[in-house]
């Protein structure tokens, strides 16, 4: 098994070095690859030292059978097809080719049996935000059909890249020592602040980054559903977080929806109010679960349950589901 990450400098290409050792992924050569400016770089990786290769047009991908990649969707774009046309898989985290028909959108504990449906040998990782919401509404789904989902984000500054989290660590050593905040990553100062605009605005006045968390669901989870939602840039360094209202065809109680939230695979429950225990960014960055927490009926309607959602949008968002999708295909000799 020889695996290759694609744009290894990135912050999600520097966690895929991290989720594969953690997990020791079961591959006989890692190979790394960058922009001609990272081209020899030297990485850790298990103790050894790998020399980052330019990317290129080429054969560097003859023997490559799985390549995880994170560097960009005009260059997934241009590069697909140098990536698989030796039957290599390419598990993009870009969002290239998220609504093409003939490119599988997988959260393995939600769909995993779309991967066999890979016409492009392409499969896409679906945007960081929808990724842990997902999880926690299958076990909803499992329970009764989901007929319509509100969210809240509060996404962290990593959704931005290590960009994002540099731009907000500066602004708050600016501020704290009274100089005027540098903002050149975000649309406003994020530090002291929060900012109701994450990604371009729509022709319907949602973002793109709202409106993917729609299309993306509908995808996923093979359902009509719809999802409305508003999405917020907080000055948190890592994992994001979302207040979910979701309307189900049956009515369902906290304890059931609890208990399938507690049996799911990739969920963990901090729900006990009394202690002021709930999941949040501070201790759940780093963790591989997506945690939910402030499970209880929404008071406006019998048939809706409520809850709060935190998970690491760099790991499970984005480095770790690519990684449990190639799992998945080496457990189905799918590769």
């Amino acid at each position: 098994m020889k695996v290759a990450i694609v744009g290894v400098s990135g912050a999600v290409g520097q966690e895929f070095l991290k989720v594969l050792a953690e997990r020791d992924f079961p591959m006989d050569e890692l190979v790394i690859f960058g922009s001609a400016r990272s081209a020899g770089k030297e990485y850790d990786f298990k103790g050894k030292k790998l020399t980052v290769k330019e990317l290129k047009h080429g054969e560097d991908f003859k023997d490559i059978d799985i390549a995880l990649t994170s560097a960009g969707a005009s260059i997934s774009k241009e590069y697909a097809s140098t990536i698989t046309k030796h039957g290599a898989i390419m598990i993009d985290n870009s969002s290239a080719f998220r609504y093409d028909d003939d490119v599988p959108l997988v959260v393995p504990e939600v769909n995993a049996e779309d991967c066999k449906n890979r016409p492009r040998n392409i499969i896409a990782n679906p945007n960081c935000s929808t990724i842990q919401m997902v999880v926690a509404l299958k076990p909803i789904e499992d329970l009764s059909k989901i007929k319509r989902v509100r969210v809240a984000t509060y996404q962290a500054a990593s959704g931005a890249g290590a960009q994002g989290i540099a731009e907000l660590e500066q602004q708050v050593l600016d501020v704290a020592n009274g100089k005027e905040p540098t903002i050149e990553k975000f649309s406003h100062q994020l530090a002291m602040n929060i900012i109701p605009h994450i990604d371009v605005f729509l022709d319907n006045d949602y973002t793109k980054e709202e409106m993917k968390m729609n299309w993306e669901t509908k995808k996923i989870m093979h359902t009509d559903a719809e999802v409305g939602a508003t999405c917020v840039r907080i000055p948190v360094a890592r994992a994001h977080s979302e207040a979910i209202w979701v309307e189900t065809e049956k009515p369902l109680s906290v304890e059931e929806v609890k208990t399938a939230f507690e049996n799911f695979e990739g969920l963990t429950v901090i729900d006990n109010p009394a202690k002021k225990e709930y999941p949040m960014p501070l201790f759940v960055s780093g963790k591989d679960d997506v945690y939910v927490g402030r499970i209880r009926k929404d008071v406006t309607d019998p048939n809706s349950i409520t809850f709060w959602c935190v998970g690491d949008q760099i790991k499970k968002g984005a480095a770790l589901n690519a990684v449990q999708i190639a799992e998945w295909l080496i457990e189905n000799k799918e590769v």
